[in-house]
């Protein structure tokens, strides 16, 4: 249920993503079509230089609010007073109500991500975490199908320009049918989970009843950030590494990746699924294609 909540003065600076443009096929004949826009976002901390973004822009203030969040430099939404983002020198800058304690020693702990290209994570990923443990939550394999069929066609920039990865926050309605609250998309799977915690914080809503996929691989990033959320249900149509199927099961998420098409692999809470919908099995010595890794490059 979303409750309402202190809301930060924000501005709307968000930019179309995508650019039109001429290449060259194979053929040498010129192809019009589209590519996605990439701007760098600095972001400020009361006139403090925290980290800049590489990012679509689309929704730069959501960004700017749900990176300090998932970082832990702002304890609250209502620390925030005001997000102001000039795309003229590329800054967001982020005033709170009140002084942030502790600034300089937050931003000490650096850690370089495996976010696309480098990525800056700060604080350890011990305290990050700290001692949250997700509601625990069972989902129903048709239900499992049904959101993925419903976020099939959400991917609008992928399919205009690629390059993007997306993520959705979703959620079922008293009837079970799937609803998808938010999908975005950026170029990188990190700053579209930003932009949702963003979302999440400002509309108050909770994350116990909500499921959370994203197009990119489950590093130990996304599993902290879902975890930071509130979110038991984590989905992924790509693969897993060892620390973050490690943080999942700290954390008791339901983690499910590889999931495409009637195909998944419940790497964490596999016990929480009901199978009511499984597929026909496949012939022996049949290989699935979505079983092999997904060639969707390291983002």
């Amino acid at each position: 249920m979303d409750v309402a909540t202190h809301r930060p003065m924000l501005s709307s600076a968000g930019l179309r993503p995508t650019l039109a443009v001429t290449a060259v096929d194979e053929y040498g004949e010129p192809r019009e079509g589209c590519i996605v826009g990439e701007r760098p976002l600095t972001l400020y901390l009361d006139k403090r230089e925290v980290v800049t973004l590489m990012t679509l822009g689309m929704h730069p203030e959501l960004l700017a609010l749900g990176y300090l969040l998932n970082q832990q430099l702002v304890p609250s939404v209502e620390a925030v007073a005001q997000i102001a983002v000039d795309w003229d020198v590329g800054a967001a800058a982020v005033s709170t109500s009140a002084a942030v304690e502790d600034l300089d020693e937050r931003l000490s702990h650096r850690t370089v991500t495996t976010g696309c290209g480098q990525g800056t994570a700060f604080g350890r990923l011990s305290d990050l975490l700290g001692s949250i443990r997700v509601t625990a939550t069972t989902i129903a394999q048709s239900r499992l199908y049904a959101l993925l069929d419903a976020l099939r066609d959400r991917n609008e920039v992928y399919r205009s320009a690629g390059a993007v990865h997306g993520c959705a926050l979703c959620g079922f309605t008293r009837d079970g049918a799937p609803r998808v609250e938010l999908f975005v998309e950026d170029v990188g799977r990190h700053n579209a989970a930003d932009a949702i915690a963003g979302h999440m914080a400002l509309h108050g809503t909770a994350g116990d009843d909500k499921v959370f996929y994203t197009t990119g691989r489950l590093t130990s990033e996304m599993v902290v950030k879902v975890a930071q959320m509130g979110v038991p249900v984590l989905i992924s149509r790509s693969g897993v590494t060892a620390r973050g199927l490690e943080l999942a099961r700290d954390v008791g998420l339901v983690m499910i990746a590889r999931a495409k098409g009637r195909h998944f692999l419940a790497y964490s809470g596999a016990e929480r699924i009901h199978y009511d919908a499984p597929p026909p099995r496949e012939p022996a010595g049949t290989c699935h294609a979505s079983a092999r890794p997904l060639d969707e490059g390291a983002t």
